[in-house]
């Protein structure tokens, strides 16, 4: 057995040397408790004032064998938003939607794409198989190409379904798992020690029999699981033919010290170890994923699984954006570990997946917030004035974020496409033709009424033109009346998939009430309304609304889904999201839009003949 050493005391102190232009730090690791021999190690570092600042890495992406990385120090980056992220409540997303994100993180460069769940419905597998089939084999110019990985639990149905969907990919993974902490085996398998494992070690020989040559292996809630039994399992899944052994801290119950130690236990004590990868899986029920995530790599572990924006089931995951640019940052320090993504991307993912979940991202989240590189205190505004590196240790350009119009543009009524085109490619945002032209009949709608269109206002704008469903319904025009003296009414005209007009009159508490309910008429889908929440984009009266909605369908089966976890089959509920300078006009979209969502994941629903995305004169 391998001895554990944790919580050494650092102790830094500054040396100078003749032959070089700058001051080195060196750091002294002091282990207490430990022979005097081996009591402190020293190694120098450099302390950075900017990631932005610190040299650009000059490291390649190493090749990809699934079982070991050639460089010792690449991190890969596992991607679970389109299974875990998708898990969180309203964040369902249609199977173009769960594509245009696939093809997004290839473009941020991450080393694995775990698709979704393909045994959860029949949808689920579509999706997968489709992700498969195109991002899995877009291969760039240096060789690059994402795993495409679908989750299943211990079992052939699960494992061989998840397979059928994958191997199209040019590199396919299966990840299956099965529970190991006593409450889990006890409460929810109802099986021994015993058991668990030959049901662990049969279906990775089984993954690994249908062709499958990167599986991997979670035990689930690793972080309370025995010690021992983690040691014999993983063991056993190894010579069973894992090549990645995922170590979850499902519930995030662990402290980084504590969840560093597990990995570095599991490294020392693990028979066959050195054949794998071993991965880290944080939940952040106690804020602690990106901690432990970090811990867990200075640890050894060279896979993290990662969700853009932190989306996830309960609390969320660790976040992707947290993650890289703190291994960026604190290269220095743990070990000059790196990353193969291109960060350029990161705020762009972010938005993306923002809108197609409709998770609206807390204002100060770190990278991607509002207030990320907001200051308003007058000491910390003096210190950027002066040099932005006072306040500001990453620049907003290096997670692809614009702070500034360079160019000097100020878009308004008198702007043409070629001048919205340059802002929306400033912002990150690369749309074809057809989507700018749209957007353009948007833009200048809202310029007639406001002196000036603000980079919000585009975002508002780019997220209801552009972030959307395929319209199975879309709004035409829309009249309420409402006020003190009688019922609220409200006259819809909606567009069917086939062009066909439909036109609905409803009274109700309030012109929203009414509207919804003048649409129901039409669409005739009975749904429950579980959220409604607006905000303004910018300050004034003449502000854009966004609004959002999330509703679960009450119609059978059709939009139900088998959770990973727990197996138990839930009924999925959907996000939308509506902009408009009319709050009414925005709330009918919003809804609109969650509607739409939902019929996507219908067998009944058309899946052909779709009416384009054109400018709206609401």
């Amino acid at each position: 057995m391998a001895t554990v050493i944790r919580n050494p005391i650092l102790f830094p102190c500054t040396s100078h040397h003749p032959n070089r232009n700058h001051n080195s730090t060196l750091l002294t690791l002091r282990f207490p408790q430990t022979s005097p021999k081996r009591s402190s190690l020293r190694f120098k570092s450099r302390f950075t004032v900017s990631c932005s600042q610190s040299e650009p890495s000059s490291r390649r992406r190493p090749p990809y064998i699934p079982n070991r990385i050639p460089d010792p120090s690449y991190v890969r980056i596992f991607d679970t938003t389109l299974r875990d992220g998708e898990q969180s409540p309203g964040a369902s997303m249609t199977s173009k939607e769960k594509l245009d994100v696939a093809r997004q993180l290839a473009k941020l460069g991450v080393d694995i794409i775990e698709a979704g769940f393909p045994a959860a419905s029949k949808d689920d597998f579509e999706a997968v198989k489709t992700i498969a089939q195109e991002v899995g084999n877009a291969v760039d110019e240096d060789g690059y190409v994402p795993v495409i990985c679908g989750l299943s639990r211990c079992n052939e149905n699960d494992i061989r379904t998840a397979w059928e969907a994958v191997k199209y990919a040019k590199r396919p993974r299966i990840h299956t798992f099965i529970a190991t902490s006593a409450i889990h085996m006890e409460h929810k398998l109802r099986m021994n020690k015993e058991k668990v494992i030959d049901i662990a070690r049969y279906m990775v020989k089984f993954a690994r029999s249908l062709g499958c040559e990167d599986v991997e292996f979670s035990p689930e809630d690793a972080g309370r699981s025995d010690r021992e039994f983690l040691y014999q399992i993983l063991g056993e899944v190894i010579k069973a033919g894992a090549t990645t052994l995922n170590i979850p801290d499902t519930v995030g119950i662990t402290m980084p010290t504590e969840f560093g130690g597990l990995i570095a236990d599991i490294k020392a004590n693990t028979p066959g170890i050195e054949n794998v990868i071993i991965s880290t899986h944080c939940q952040n029920d106690l804020g602690l994923s990106t901690a432990n995530t970090i811990g867990g790599a200075c640890a050894g572990a060279r896979q993290l699984e990662v969700t853009i924006n932190g989306i996830g089931e309960r609390a969320g995951n660790a976040s992707l954006e947290e993650v890289v640019m703190a291994l960026k940052c604190g290269a220095h320090v743990i070990g000059n570990l790196y990353t193969g993504i291109n960060t350029k991307h990161i705020y762009m993912t972010s938005r993306m997946v923002e809108e197609y979940t409709g998770l609206q991202l807390q204002p100060h989240k770190a990278l991607v917030g509002a207030n990320a590189f907001a200051h308003e205190s007058g000491i910390h505004q003096d210190g950027m004035l002066k040099h932005k590196g006072t306040y500001e240790i990453i620049s907003p350009e290096d997670i692809g974020l614009e702070r500034t119009n360079e160019a000097g543009i100020v878009l308004g009524k008198l702007s043409g496409r070629h001048a919205l085109r340059k802002r929306l490619e400033e912002l990150g945002y690369g749309l074809n033709d057809d989507q700018v032209q749209n957007l353009f009949w948007r833009f200048k709608a809202v310029a007639e009424q406001k002196k000036r269109v603000t980079d919000a206002d585009l975002r508002a704008l780019v997220s209801d033109e552009v972030f959307q469903a395929e319209p199975v319904w879309k709004l035409g025009d829309l009249q309420v009346t409402c006020g003190t003296l009688g019922l609220s009414t409200a006259t819809v005209k909606l567009f069917s998939y086939d062009g066909s007009t439909h036109i609905a009159c409803s009274v109700g508490t309030g012109p929203v009430d009414s509207a919804y309910k003048a649409v129901d008429l039409i669409v005739k889908e009975p749904v429950t309304l579980l959220e409604y929440s607006m905000n303004a984009v910018t300050e004034g009266i003449d502000a854009i609304a966004t609004t959002r909605v999330v509703i679960r369908g009450e119609s059978g089966t059709s939009t139900s889904t088998t959770h990973a976890l727990t197996g138990e089959t839930v009924l999925r509920t959907f996000s939308g999201t509506g902009a408009g300078m009319d709050v009414v006009v925005s709330s009918v979209k919003a809804y609109i839009a969650a509607l739409n969502k939902m019929l996507g994941f219908k067998e009944t629903s058309p899946s052909a003949e779709k009416i384009p995305i054109s400018s709206s004169k609401i």
